[in-house]
């Protein structure tokens, strides 16, 4: 059953918080937003604990003394109390700032959470502190058996030997198994996950695109998972001009000249606008996809500077490509487009 916890809804069912102090609805007996159902839903936006997990926030607000003291030594028990007095719980960071609260506090109240029916199987629980969900799991495990070399190393900037060491070991069958993994932490795991899970309406819109019918005289690809290193190191027999900015002097492809500045957002959403112009998006893609889509794509860009290369290709005199490969030069995220036209 999936249910949805609210650590500031459950401050409002708190009548007290001393020791043996019970709230007006027992957390002992099933809260009412257990009774609460949705759809399979993924984490998409960058917080600590998914919705189907926050019933571990309840549980730290809601529980009674005596409750909480069956999972926790009692002076944790008595921290944890005085600080939800000034305020609720609103994620496992917050959580952690309470004296004697680490990571093996933060398991034994996720332990409780579970038996106490606060949470059940679709949170999967607390690893390397972030709390996910099942489907969060899924898609994190399928990103990480299948991304390839560039991409991960670009989502783990500061974590190389854990993305080498992902790669040796993979396929997982778990998101355990990836936490597990030498080299991977919690800034690295959250990474992972904000990548698995930030920008799907993106890739739905990005989906929609490349499945536009083409007669054959131009077309359009967008793409949001992609390696671009062996796509910007491509050599093409015509023509082959490449423009790249902010990567690594070894990373340069070769014949490649360098642009100084590096791309905003503004640069990146042009460009997919552009692609999904090039090809009548409006013709062939719902609005709903369409400005969910750019609205996500609007959110992943904020503030954020890109490396990645600027690509025109021609394999004959008849047809030309163009890329424009963009990555955030913190987190990883890109995207990729390549339009075309042939004769």
């Amino acid at each position: 059953m999936r249910r949805i916890g609210s650590a500031l809804l459950a401050v409002s069912m708190l009548v007290g918080c001393g020791p043996g102090t019970q709230a007006e609805t027992p957390p002992e007996s099933a809260p009412a937003a257990e009774q609460q159902q949705q759809a399979p839903i993924l984490t998409t936006t960058n917080v600590d604990v998914a919705i189907e997990c926050s019933g571990i926030l309840e549980f730290a607000n809601t529980a009674s003394y005596s409750l909480l003291d069956r999972y926790l030594p009692s002076n944790v028990v008595t921290n944890i109390v005085n600080r939800r007095a000034t305020t609720p719980f609103t994620s496992l960071a917050d959580l952690s700032t309470v004296p004697l609260v680490g990571p093996a506090r933060l398991k034994q109240l996720e332990g409780g959470a579970r038996t106490m029916d606060f949470i059940d199987a679709d949170c999967v629980g607390i690893l390397d502190g972030i709390a996910i969900s099942r489907d969060d799991q899924t898609a994190i495990v399928a990103l990480v058996n299948s991304i390839d070399d560039s991409e991960l190393h670009d989502v783990l900037p500061d974590a190389w030997n854990g993305a080498v060491n992902l790669l040796n070991a993979r396929p997982f069958a778990n998101a355990q198994q990836i936490a597990d993994t030498a080299g991977i932490g919690d800034v690295s795991f959250r990474n992972i996950r904000n990548s698995a899970t930030l920008s799907r309406p993106l890739e739905a819109l990005f989906t929609a695109i490349n499945a536009i019918p083409s007669n054959g005289s131009y077309g359009a690809t967008t793409l949001r998972h992609f390696d671009w290193w062996n796509i910007a190191s491509a050599n093409h027999y015509y023509r082959d001009d490449k423009t790249c900015f902010g990567l690594e002097p070894t990373s340069v492809p070769y014949g490649a000249s360098i642009r100084p500045n590096l791309a905003d957002a503004a640069e990146v959403r042009a460009e997919v606008q552009r692609a999904f112009n090039y090809v009548n998006g409006n013709a062939h893609i719902s609005p709903t996809v369409r400005d969910a889509g750019l609205a996500n794509l609007n959110a992943l860009t904020q503030g954020r500077s890109f490396k990645g290369c600027i690509i025109t290709y021609e394999n004959d005199p008849w047809s030309r490509n163009t890329v424009h490969i963009y990555v955030d030069t913190v987190n990883g995220f890109s995207v990729m487009t390549e339009t075309w036209w042939a004769e």
